[in-house]
């Protein structure tokens, strides 16, 4: 399922922190981590579980092993800001073009609606509190883990909880199996999330690759926060 786009028909005030949110991943992904290649300060700035559980931080070739007990290495250098820093600075970091663009099309899409319901300061707050959940239940389902978690995804993965509670029958706009058609949000948005669960589950912990716990985490504290968030809002 890849969203092209949805009906904004409604919308009355222009997302100014959808698109800032849109411009700083762009800027970091450019600028900081030099398309992707800038291993030091991509590899000091994400969010590692070890480093929080532990409170240290880590440096130098890291061993990993996974469940089918293979190794491999990863090369891990210091921040200079304390590790905690990086729950933020991981949300705004990705690992090459694919990744940000797909988070990217994803937020332009869904999250204008919810800025425009929940107004400027809300949907910010919003945005952030989910991808500190999605951070904590990745922790949570791997806590001693060394591989390191970047990515808007979990935040992201909020922001569709609450655009599916609040938009349910909002026409999405979509290729599904190379078919171009128009669904409701919640066919949409529950084929996404169903596919996260499934591939969540089949994933062996320790294996790297995408945080499945992390968008399922996001996604769970967006559809139980969203309606806190709209209080005194009309949904």
């Amino acid at each position: 399922m890849f969203p092209i786009g949805d009906d904004n028909s409604d919308r009355t005030i222009t997302p100014i922190v959808n698109y800032a949110i849109i411009g700083l991943n762009i800027l970091v992904f450019v600028l900081l981590q030099g398309f992707g290649g800038n291993d030091a300060f991509t590899y000091a700035f994400s969010l590692v579980p070890l480093e929080v559980t532990q409170g240290i931080d880590l440096s130098g070739v890291q061993i990993i092993r996974d469940s089918f007990g293979n190794t491999g290495e990863i090369q891990h250098y210091a921040t200079p800001l304390p590790v905690y820093f990086n729950f933020i600075s991981s949300m705004f970091m990705h690992g090459n073009f694919a990744h940000i663009f797909g988070n990217m099309l994803f937020l332009w899409i869904f999250g204008d609606n919810l800025e425009n319901l929940l107004g400027h300061i809300r949907f910010a707050m919003f945005y952030l509190v989910c991808g500190f959940a999605a951070a904590f239940a990745q922790i949570f389902m791997d806590s001693g883990s060394v591989i390191p978690m970047l990515g808007a995804s979990g935040a992201i993965s909020g922001v569709l909880g609450g655009y599916v509670l609040l938009f349910p029958q909002r026409k999405v706009r979509a290729l599904i199996f190379n078919f171009l058609t128009t669904v409701p949000a919640f066919v949409a948005i529950g084929i996404w999330i169903a596919y996260q669960l499934i591939v969540g589950y089949l994933t062996p912990a320790g294996t790297g690759g995408v945080a499945y716990a992390a968008h399922i985490g996001g996604f769970v504290a967006g559809v139980g926060l969203i309606r806190v968030f709209a209080l005194g809002r009309r949904v």
